[in-house]
């Protein structure tokens, strides 16, 4: 009986050992070369894509992402300045696409004048983009693309 806590004992050390090994020899695109057991400096900010051109989704129901600066927009309970151009109103003067019509109903599905105060805060669904180089590879393939595709038997 006096083994097993020996053993356990010898397992608990193993164990913290190699944690601690593991963490000093693994790197990732995102981390660099900071073990995993030490936070890393932050990455630098970037600049964000500034452009009136509107990004292609990559599958259905995507929101469509931020092609502008959002920097000292104002999103939260008081006002939504995203609300300044996109509103129904609005887009006429601004050019700026409207905001969805799904965006006009409550959770029961009940259409309102105005937006829904659960899609008020856009940048929950919606994202501004940075110029930056992916850190790590993407091999994302769309549904289009994939159909495109010649399959297995000359179909497609």
């Amino acid at each position: 009986m006096a083994q097993k806590p020996v053993i356990l004992a010898l397992a608990i050390i193993l164990a913290a050992a190699s944690t601690s090994l593991l963490a000093q020899t693994v790197s990732s695109g995102l981390r660099g070369s900071t073990p995993l057991n030490e936070e890393g400096s932050a990455a630098p900010m970037t600049p964000q894509r500034n452009t009136a051109e509107r990004e292609t989704r990559n599958y259905p129901e995507q929101p469509p992402v931020i092609p502008h600066s959002i920097d000292g927009y104002q999103i939260d309970i008081n006002g939504n300045k995203c609300l300044s151009c996109h509103a129904r109103a609005r887009t006429g003067e601004s050019q700026a696409p409207m905001v969805s019509i799904t965006h006009f109903t409550d959770r029961d599905g009940q259409f309102l004048a105005s937006v829904s105060p659960r899609r008020f805060f856009c940048t929950e669904c919606h994202v501004p983009q940075h110029v930056v180089t992916p850190p790590v590879t993407n091999d994302f393939i769309d549904i289009d693309a994939m159909f495109s595709r010649a399959t297995p038997g000359g179909r497609r």
